[in-house]
This record gives C-alpha cells, structure tokens and sequence, in this order.
C-alpha cells in the first residue's frame, strides 16, 4: 500500500509529459501551416460575407466604451458589418452608454430582463439573418484585423463551421495578471494544436465566429452551466463540424487582477469543463468523434486531477515531515543549528521523478514561449514565466478542488460573481 502514492505519481506525471509530447510532435508536422501576419500584411478576400457581432452586457460601463470602439475600428466593410448590444439587464448606466452607439448605422442597442448571457446572445440570434455570426464580450477589444483574418480562414475552407481567436491578456499590471499573460500566451499555442488534431473544445465567448448555419442547425446557445463557449463546441463537435483556429486573430481582454477575482472565474470554467464533460460524455473514447473524446477530454481530466494529486501529495509529505521533527523533538530535545545550509552533490535527488518532472516543467515552458511567438511575433523569456509557475502552483489546487467539489455536488458558479475591471 506504502507504493500507491508513487506509482500514481509516475501515472500521472507521465501523463502529463505524454500530452506535452504529443502538442510538441503536432507543432514540429504542422509547423509551416501556422501563419502570423504583420499589421502591414493587409488582406483582400474574394468576396466579403455579411457578419453580425453580438456584444452581450450586463453592468459594463466601465469597459463598454473600448469593446464597440474597436468593433467600429475593424478592417471590414462597414455595411458588411452588423454590430449587436444587448443589455442583459443592467443595474448601472449601461442601457444608456450602448444607446450612444445607435447613431453608427451599423449598431443596434436592445434591453432585455436579466436571464444571463447565454439568453443575451440568443435574443440577438433571433434577429440575425447575416451569413456569419460572432459574439464579443464586453471588457474584450480586438485587433482592426481580427474579423478579415478569421473570414479569410473561412474562405480557405469551406468546411470550417467555426473559428476561434488567440486571446491575449491587455497591459497587464500586478503579478497576478503577468502570470495570467503567461497563460495565456501558451494558451494560443495549445489551442493552434487542437485545431490540427481537430480536437478544439471551447469557441470562447470573446470573438469566435460561426457560419449561421451552426445555429440553424444545432439550435442556440445554452446555459451549460454558466460556460456555454465549451457546450457549443462540444456539440458541433458531436455533429463533427469542424472548428479551427485562427492565431492571428487577436482578442485583447482584461484580466483578473485579484486572487478572489481569479479563483472565481476559473472555479466557473473548470467546473463547467467537469460538468459538460460529463453530459457529453457519449463522446469520451468514441472513434467515431475523432480525438476530442480519445484526447482533449481525457487530458482534461488527466490535467484537473494530476495536480490535485501531486498538491495532495506534497501536503502529505510536508505534514509527515513536520510529525517527524515533532518527534525528534520530544525524543532529544530541541537544538539549533546556527550553520549555513551548504551544497553537496551527494544529497542531490535523483530519482525518476524527479527528472520527469524537470522534463514536464521544460515542456510546458516550451509550450509558453511557442504560444508568445504567435502572439507576438517572437520567443522571449521574461519574469511573467516565473510568476506563472509560481502563482498558478499556489492557488490552482484550491479551484481545481473546488470545483471536483462543486461539480460532485452540483454547486453551480455563477457569472455574476465575477466582477469586471476598467480598461484604461
């Protein structure tokens, strides 16, 4: 029984290397097929297609302004263009921030009772009849030529029935928010390898777009448990509608700039992973579904659970430790060691594990530094990489925990919990 731990150990952390391991083999083969244009690389498409953007809002005023300034700014035809406010509600000065907008002809403002996001949305899907449809949340902005790089990639493929951004965390202030940028950054590199495998799971809610006929065909967005990006493209996914990425195409967002801020949001997603994992969970290991049952899924998993565990275990063993030295204690006394700690190459660990471990660390610092290479243009190692490994070892466990938690119990996270930040 004593070994249990330490196979699991091994389990887990060869899990982990395994799905590092398969991102890298993914990025070397397909490598050539990432495209990552300069502002100065204009595109000109064959034929420009009617887009809707719908932008749901919900006690925004502080960011609002920014999020359909930068839709106005686009790079696409603006009778092309359809720009879509709907106030879900508010108790501030929203409704009347978005109707200043109305006087763009482009922009559209309704109000509505408060029912959540997912309602927001589908009251403006009941207005659309453009041939794409996108949505944007309201403390998001995005680049002036986000929306012609994604269409283009529609224009390529005429299969593709969905195309996510690369999200980008906007002038990041504190620590928390660098690391966050640090996550993010890896996060565009994550997401370009899924859509090689055709395995994405999350069109998220700032800027991916959709053929229309998605929503003809499936139905509209549901609540899902407050995470209704992961539900619709768990869905187009059972109908295998292809989903891809367009790594250029980037979507500026505030981040959360406290822990309460932070361990709330990710609380909402991982919860909502577990929770519609499980209804789809007729996919899971399924040929038919292609690799988002055999791999994203389960490397989700794999991913909430290896550090719970390894968080479990390091608390074990600093608790027997600590027992330990309670009892030599109590058994020779206290005595105190006034020498300097000194190195010696003799005590170094050199276990397995230990360099599976330095292998996983290496491979998800790789990882990072490809994904800020499509997010900027260029690898560069800065402080934001060390305060990711730091911050997300501390606080992660305690929403992973959470969250298994919430999920076992179906305590449902809301979004109005999440308070929005001000884009300056």
């Amino acid at each position: 029984m004593s070994q249990i731990p330490s196979i699991l150990n091994y389990f887990f952390a060869f899990l982990s290397v395994y799905i590092q391991v398969f991102f890298l083999i993914s990025f070397f083969e397909r490598r050539k097929d990432i495209v990552i244009r300069k502002d100065t690389d204009l595109i000109k498409l064959k034929r420009y297609p009617s887009v809707s953007v719908v932008v749901p809002c919900y006690n925004e005023s502080k960011t609002i302004y920014g999020t359909v300034r930068s839709l106005l700014a686009l790079d696409y035809p603006k009778s092309k263009l359809r720009i879509i406010l709907v106030d879900d509600g508010s108790k501030d000065n929203t409704w009347e921030l978005i109707q200043k907008f109305t006087k763009y002809p482009q922009v559209e403002a309704y109000h509505k009772e408060n029912g959540g996001k997912h309602t927001a949305v589908n009251f403006a899907l009941e207005r659309i009849t453009s041939e794409f449809i996108g949505g944007l949340d309201a403390d998001s902005f995005v680049h002036p030529q986000a929306l012609v790089r994604i269409m283009k990639t529609f224009e390529d493929d005429a299969e593709v029935m969905a195309v996510a951004p690369s999200i980008i965390v906007h002038q990041p202030k504190n620590i928390l928010q660098k690391a966050q940028k640090a996550e993010y950054d890896m996060a565009v590199y994550t997401k370009r390898m899924l859509a090689f495998l055709g395995a994405i799971h999350v069109t998220p809610g700032p800027f991916s777009i959709f053929r229309k006929k998605v929503f003809d065909d499936l139905g509209p967005y549901r609540k899902a448990h407050n995470t209704e990006d992961q539900e619709i493209a768990l869905r187009m996914q059972e109908a295998r509608y292809k989903i891809d990425h367009c790594p250029d195409a980037y979507v500026f967002t505030m981040s959360p700039n406290t822990v309460g801020k932070l361990y709330r949001q990710r609380l909402r997603w991982i919860y909502g992973f577990i929770k519609n994992a499980f209804d789809y969970r007729r996919l899971i290991f399924r040929k038919k579904y292609g690799l988002i049952g055999i791999f994203t899924i389960p490397s989700g998993f794999v991913s909430v659970f290896s550090v719970i565990f390894i968080c479990g275990l390091l608390v074990y063993n600093f608790g027997a430790y600590i027992a330990a030295k309670i009892e030599e204690i109590k058994t020779i006394g206290f005595h105190f060691n006034s020498g300097l700690p000194h190195f010696d190459w003799f005590f170094i660990n050199t276990k397995a594990i230990m360099f599976v471990s330095l292998l996983l660390y290496a491979m998800v610092i790789t990882a990072l530094l490809l994904g800020r290479r499509m997010a900027e243009g260029r690898y560069r190692i800065s402080v934001d990489v060390f305060y990711f490994v730091i911050v997300y070892s501390l606080i992660a466990p305690f929403w992973l925990l959470r969250a298994v938690w919430n999920a076992l119990w179906s305590k449902e996270s809301s979004w109005t919990a999440e308070r929005r930040v001000t884009i300056n």
